[in-house]
């Protein structure tokens, strides 16, 4: 009997073999997002001083009284906007984007084009 690996654990090689590759610094922190089942959360990331400096999910109680749904395209983009103005908020105007091992269309895509649309760089 043939045995598949997880998608969960699959998910987890692709994100490690993209955080190979880069890491947020003080002048160009990471943009993290993880998508779960019913919501979304975005964290803008320091990996040299290991702190989070900027963070926003659906699960926030502001941010959620603005959506229909947590988790679809729409509360995506919702969501980048949001994370974006709370980084520039904070003076932080260029990030790296970490997708997290998801595939980049749908609603990892649609959150980092509002957080472009929105100020970002990256």
């Amino acid at each position: 009997m043939v045995s598949k690996e997880s998608r969960t654990a699959i998910r987890v090689k692709k994100h490690m073999r993209v955080r190979n590759r880069f890491q947020g610094t003080a002048e160009r922190p990471r943009l993290a997002v993880f998508r779960s089942n019913n919501h979304m959360y975005a964290q803008i990331i320091d990996d040299v001083a290991q702190t989070t400096l900027v963070s926003a999910s659906t699960t926030q109680k502001e941010v959620k009284a603005e959506l229909e749904k947590t988790n679809d395209v729409a509360a995506a983009s919702y969501l980048g906007t949001v994370i974006a103005k709370r980084a520039l908020e904070k003076g932080i105007t260029t990030v790296v984007f970490d997708r997290g091992g998801f595939i980049y269309q749908g609603k990892i895509q649609a959150l980092a084009d509002a957080a472009r649309e929105a100020g970002l760089q990256f």
